[in-house]
């Protein structure tokens, strides 16, 4: 006689797709149970350049909901949306912005004074 195979699902969906991944268990008394398997969390990504976030959890989007802010973000600016790194890219860049503006003013000032005299 030939071993049974067939996996007892206690859930209705029955087909292998990626929601529904599934280790069959065997039980002490010699059926075989279906035990599922969660998906794994993917880290938070800098919405910049694309690596990890340091100090925060993994976590799939429920859970996320779930967690508290202080588990969500980094308390800095763009804390939890984008990494240390670009966010001092970011600040940067704002003041050599706001510089340019301000030389730009006192070049148009000169020039008007100069124009006038």
């Amino acid at each position: 006689m030939t071993k049974d195979h067939r996996v007892t699902n206690p859930r209705r969906h029955a087909y292998r797709t990626l929601s529904n991944k599934v280790k069959a268990v065997k039980t002490p008394g010699g059926s075989l149970k279906a035990h599922y398997h969660r998906k794994k969390p993917a880290s938070v990504k800098c919405g910049d350049c694309g690596t990890a976030l340091p100090g925060l959890k993994a976590l799939r989007p429920i859970a996320m909901k779930r967690a508290s802010k202080c588990r969500r973000t980094v308390k800095r600016a763009y804390g939890g949306s984008r990494c240390a790194h670009c966010v001092r890219q970011r600040v940067l860049r704002a003041f050599l912005i706001e510089e340019q503006k301000i030389v730009k003013k006192m070049l148009a000032e000169k020039m008007r004074a100069s124009k006038e005299a």
